[in-house]
């Protein structure tokens, strides 16, 4: 990961913009790798986590909140999941809220029958998600694990609190893995203007104090949702890792925030972030055979 760039008179951070918001020291976690992982390689990012910490656990079970492909079926995270070897991971709640893409998911869970993959939807998670948290199916020692690849303001913070506060008496709580827009992020909030733009955004933030990340750093607006987790959730660890646009490599698309009590957690991340960084361009594939 890219260090946090310092504020200086002419480029003020967030933190000193907004005092209200003081953040604590960053983990000192190294990412693992010096090369980008594009938008593409998301899924592949997050599948490759999953496997690693199941081979710990030898269980689990998967939540993904916005579970339908976006794009091509390479970013399409619950197919990728689903196709982690050793199969490990026990139980699956895919949900969406577009018809079309629920109708994806019902054929993703029909290529794994005999697996336990449960398709809710069409539906909005942040009411969908009532229904999962049930003590019933998910045991306090379950190694649990959810996707929030909202696109946006999709998920409400309330959503993230109930998922954090599931296991409130557990040693670990529910593993996150929450995906904030970046590169579009202050289009979409200056054309928020209605007062039903506003609530949306509310709704996302939990408050208005989402008003704070106008015109921020977006490094610095990572952090501080970061912090967010640690403070306000209780997270041991939270750690923001960049997402980059394939075709304009400087360019952040997303930051996904992994968010884990588990004190192995970290280095596995940062170990999957390592694996997942972009492959060689063909010219270099040429060029490696012939040397071959």
């Amino acid at each position: 990961m890219r260090a946090r760039p310092a504020a200086s008179a002419t480029d003020p951070g967030l933190f000193e913009l907004d005092a209200t918001n003081p953040v604590a020291a960053t983990p000192a976690i190294s990412h693992g790798g010096s090369l980008p992982v594009w938008s593409h390689a998301k899924a592949r990012l997050i599948a490759e986590y999953l496997r690693l910490f199941v081979l710990i656990t030898h269980h689990g079970t998967y939540i993904d909140g916005f579970a339908g492909p976006q794009g091509d079926e390479e970013c399409w995270s619950a197919r990728h999941v689903l196709e982690i070897d050793p199969p490990w991971l026990r139980h699956f709640y895919l949900c969406d809220e577009a018809p079309p893409a629920v109708r994806q998911l019902q054929e993703l869970r029909r290529a794994h029958l005999g697996r336990d993959v449960r398709v809710l939807g069409p539906g909005d998670f942040n009411l969908l998600v009532d229904g999962i948290l049930d003590p019933a199916e998910i045991g306090a020692k379950e190694a649990t694990f959810c996707l929030l690849d909202q696109r946006c303001f999709e998920c409400h913070w309330e959503t993230v609190v109930k998922l954090a506060r599931f296991k409130a008496t557990a040693e670990f709580k529910i593993e996150l893995f929450y995906f904030l827009a970046n590169a579009w992020l202050d289009r979409a909030i200056a054309a928020s203007t209605t007062p039903g733009g506003q609530a949306v955004i509310n709704e996302w933030w939990g408050g208005e104090g989402w008003k704070v990340l106008r015109g921020a750093h977006h490094v610095d607006r990572a952090y501080l949702i970061a912090e967010r987790f640690r403070s306000e959730l209780g997270y041991r660890f939270a750690v923001p890792y960049e997402i980059y646009d394939r075709d304009q490599g400087t360019r952040v698309m997303y930051y996904m925030i992994h968010a884990t009590d588990h004190p192995a957690a970290p280095d596995l991340m940062a170990r999957a972030y390592a694996s997942a960084v972009r492959a060689p361009a063909p010219e270099q594939l040429d060029l490696l055979a012939l040397l071959a």
